[in-house]
C-alpha cells in the first residue's frame, strides 16, 4: 500500500514500508505542470509501477484547500 501526505512544499510518501519525500520542484519538473494542478493519481504513478488508481483523481490544490 502507498500512502501520500500532501502539503504546500511537497508530498511525504510511504511506499512498501519505505518513507521518503517528493519535493514540489521535482513533481513540477516530472509532470511539467504547476504543483497545485498535479493530481494524486499522477503522484502515485511517479511512485509505484502499477498503482491502485481508485476513484476520481484529485488536484493537489483541491486536496490542500
Amino acid at each position: 500500500m502507498t500512502t501520500l501526505a500532501f502539503d504546500d512544499t511537497g508530498v511525504d510518501v510511504v511506499y512498501e514500508g519505505t518513507e521518503f519525500r517528493l519535493e514540489q520542484d521535482l513533481i513540477e519538473e516530472a509532470t511539467e505542470k504547476s504543483y497545485y494542478d498535479v493530481t494524486d493519481h499522477e503522484v502515485l504513478q511517479m511512485v509505484a509501477e502499477q498503482p491502485d488508481l481508485q476513484g476520481e483523481p484529485r488536484r493537489i490544490g483541491d486536496i490542500l484547500e
